[in-house]
């Protein structure tokens, strides 16, 4: 695994400190007007999601994990675990339903998704980001209310609750953002 000056760490990278695997969320570069400078690292756990900050001067070297990034088919959800399958070689792989947070109800069978690994380990998944979804629960329809910018809750059939536009009514298809869990556009 490559070695990386403390100065060249940028946010999403992977690290390995401490005996643990850690990404980089926030990375803030100070100049302090004594002293050297240093990096300010906010970083997240990937095993278990605790949170370190951490100072990493330009002189100190840290270990940079490359992860791989497989395709990988929903199948289904068996006691807080979901079940994928590699599309190419066809091998199931169990991983833990926490994994995608709050964008597992997005998740959809045999959807695609991409699961980042690190050895045999899963230790990151995430839904595409725009997914379309079928509104089960809003206002109806109000005729003349174009011009004003305001949004009306819905329900989504995953669940979900977004803030769609007035001209969009019940039972349609919308796409969602998985971001920023809100509407896109319509389907």
């Amino acid at each position: 695994m490559p070695k990386i000056n403390g100065n060249e760490i940028r946010p999403g990278n992977v690290l390995e400190h401490n005996d643990g695997l850690w990404a980089a969320v926030k990375v803030d570069h100070v100049k302090p007007g004594k002293g050297g400078a240093f990096a300010q690292v906010e970083m997240k756990n990937l095993r278990n999601g605790s949170k370190l900050n951490e100072r990493f001067r330009s002189a100190d070297k840290v270990e940079r994990v490359r992860l791989e990034q497989k395709d990988m088919q929903f199948l289904y959800e068996d006691d807080g675990m979901l079940i994928f399958m590699d599309t190419e070689t066809y091998d199931q792989v169990q991983v833990a339903a926490d994994l995608l947070g709050d964008r597992r109800p997005f998740l959809q069978d045999g959807m695609t998704i991409v699961v980042e690994f690190y050895d045999a380990e899963a230790l990151n998944a995430s839904v595409p980001q725009k997914v379309t979804c079928k509104i089960v629960e809003t206002e109806p329809v109000v005729k003349g209310q174009t011009a004003a910018n305001s949004f009306k809750p819905a329900i989504l059939d995953n669940g979900v609750k977004v803030m769609v536009p007035p001209f969009v009514g019940q039972d349609e298809m919308i796409i969602v953002d998985t971001i920023a869990m809100e509407y896109s556009e319509r389907a």
